[in-house]
C-alpha cells in the first residue's frame, strides 16, 4: 500500500505534474480535497500532487478502516508535509492528519495539528478558520466548553483583525463561518439569546453553507421553528452532496466538522426534527439511512452508530406517546444496543467519575431506556436505578432530562442531538 504514496511522494519531491497513472478509481471514495487551484475563494495554490497524496491517505485510511491503514495513512502524511514548503499546504496536511486522528478518537493528536496550524499563521485565511472550527467541534464533543469558547472568539479576532488591517471589506463567507461556530458553541452552552445574535443575516448569505446550514438548522430547531429548520438541514444536505471543490472557503473543513460529518448530522436532524413534528413514516426512513450511512463510514460498533440508535429508539418513544401505542420491547432493544454501542460504564460507576466523552447522550440513553423499565412491575427496581445514574450524568443547561425525553407541543423546548459533536442541544 505504501507503494503508491512512496511514488506520489517522489513526484512531489521533484515538484511534478499530476501522476497520470493515478487514477481515483483505484479507490473508490469520493474526493477530499480538490484539485482546482484556482478558486478565487481560496487564496492560495496548492501543489495539485500534494492533494493527490492527502487524498490518497484519507481514502487508504477510510476504506481498510484498521489501525495499520490508519498508520500508514499518517506515514504518507508526514512524508507529503516533509515536501511541502508552501504554509497552507502544509496546513491542508495538518488539517488531513488531524482528522485521521479524531476519526480513532484521538483528540489529543488531532488538537495538536490543528494548535500548529493555528501557531504558524502563515496558512491562507480559509485554512485558518476552517482549523478552528475543527478545534471547537473537537472540544465541544470531549466538554471542554471554555476552550470551545476560546477557539471561537479567537476565529472571530482573527478576522475582525484582518478586517481592520486592510481597512474594512474581507470575507462575507469566513464571517458567517466564524459566527455560526460561535453560535453553535453558545448553544451548547445554552445560550439561546446569544445564539441567536450569532445567526443573524446567516440565511440568504453565501456563507449559509453546509455546517453553517446545519448548525443554523439546529438553532431553528430547538426553537421549535420546523418549517425554516427543514428548509436549512435540506439545504445541508444539499450543498455537500453536490459540492466538487473541497479547499474553497466554504467546504475547507476538518475533523468532527468535515463535510461527511456534515451530511451524517444533517441527515440525522432531519429525522428527528420529522420525528417531532409526528411525520413517524418519514422519520423512521431518515433516520434508518443514516444509520447505514453511519455504519458504512464508520463501522457497526463506532459511537456514532450509537447515537443515532439513541435517536431512532427516541423516535419510537415519541411515537408510541402521540399514538398511545405501545413498543416497549423495540425501545428495549434499541436502548440496550446503543448502551452496548456507546461502551456505557456500569451502574455500579457513579456517573460522575464516568467519562465526559458523551456524557448527556448516555444520560439520555439511558433515560429513556429507565422508562421502559420502569414500567414493568419485575424491573421497576432496575429502572430506578438506571434513572437515577441517568438524571445524575445531565448537565445540559437549556433544558432537563425530563424535557429531552418528553417533547411536548406546548413547550416552546425541544432536544436535539447533534451526531457532530455527540451533544445533546
Amino acid at each position: 500500500m505504501l507503494g503508491i504514496g512512496a511514488k506520489l511522494l517522489r513526484a512531489a519531491t521533484i515538484g511534478g505534474s499530476t501522476l497520470s497513472h493515478f487514477r481515483s478509481s483505484q479507490l473508490p471514495l469520493s474526493r477530499f480535497f480538490s484539485n482546482n487551484n484556482n478558486n478565487v475563494n481560496t487564496g492560495f495554490k496548492t501543489n495539485p500532487v500534494a492533494l493527490q497524496m492527502i487524498n490518497y491517505a484519507l481514502s487508504l485510511a477510510r476504506t481498510q478502516k484498521s489501525d495499520e491503514s490508519y498508520a500508514q495513512a499518517q506515514l504518507i502524511l508526514e512524508q507529503c508535509h516533509s515536501t511541502q514548503s508552501d504554509e497552507s499546504a502544509k496546513g491542508l496536511v495538518f488539517l488531513a492528519m488531524s482528522t485521521l486522528f479524531s476519526e480513532r478518537g484521538n483528540f489529543g493528536e488531532a488538537i495538536e495539528k490543528l494548535q500548529k496550524v493555528q501557531d504558524s499563521g502563515l496558512s491562507s485565511l480559509a485554512v485558518r478558520v476552517a482549523a478552528s472550527e475543527a478545534l471547537a467541534g473537537l472540544y465541544l464533543e470531549s466538554y471542554q466548553d471554555d476552550s470551545s469558547s476560546t477557539a471561537a472568539d479567537m476565529c472571530l479576532q482573527l478576522l475582525e483583525s484582518i478586517r481592520l488591517e486592510i481597512g474594512g471589506g474581507g470575507s462575507d463567507i469566513l464571517e458567517t463561518r466564524a459566527k455560526a461556530l460561535k453560535g453553535l458553541v453558545e448553544l451548547v452552552h445554552g445560550n439561546v439569546e446569544s445564539a441567536q445574535s450569532c445567526f443573524e443575516g446567516a440565511q440568504g448569505s453565501k456563507g449559509c453553507f453546509g455546517n453553517v446550514a446545519l448548525s443554523f438548522g439546529e438553532f431553528l430547531h430547538c426553537m421549535r421553528n420546523f418549517q425554516m429548520a427543514r428548509e436549512l438541514y435540506q439545504k445541508a444536505m444539499q450543498d455537500v452532496s453536490e459540492s466538487k471543490d473541497f479547499t474553497d472557503s466554504r467546504s475547507l473543513s476538518a475533523c468532527n466538522v468535515n463535510l461527511e460529518e456534515t451530511l451524517l448530522g444533517a441527515t440525522c436532524a432531519l429525522g428527528q426534527l420529522e420525528a417531532h413534528a409526528g411525520n413517524f413514516d418519514d422519520a423512521e426512513e431518515i433516520l434508518t439511512a443514516a444509520l447505514k450511512k453511519a455504519e458504512e463510514s464508520f463501522g457497526n460498533y463506532h459511537p456514532k452508530v450509537g447515537i443515532i440508535l439513541t435517536c431512532i429508539a427516541l423516535m419510537y418513544r415519541h411515537k408510541a406517546a402521540m399514538e398511545r401505542s405501545s413498543s416497549l420491547l423495540i425501545q428495549e432493544g434499541l436502548y440496550r444496543r446503543a448502551i452496548e454501542v456507546l461502551k456505557a460504564p456500569p451502574l455500579e460507576v457513579e456517573s460522575a467519575g464516568a467519562t465526559q466523552s458523551r456524557r448527556d447522550i448516555l444520560a439520555l440513553v439511558r433515560g429513556g431506556y429507565a422508562e421502559t423499565l420502569i414500567v414493568q412491575q419485575n424491573r421497576k427496581a432496575e429502572g430506578e436505578k438506571m434513572k437515577h445514574w441517568a438524571e445524575t450524568a445531565w448537565t445540559n443547561r437549556r433544558l432537563s432530562l425530563a424535557e429531552a425525553l418528553e417533547p411536548s407541543e406546548s413547550s416552546t423546548k425541544v432536544a436535539v442531538i447533534d451526531t457532530r459533536i455527540s451533544r445533546v442541544l
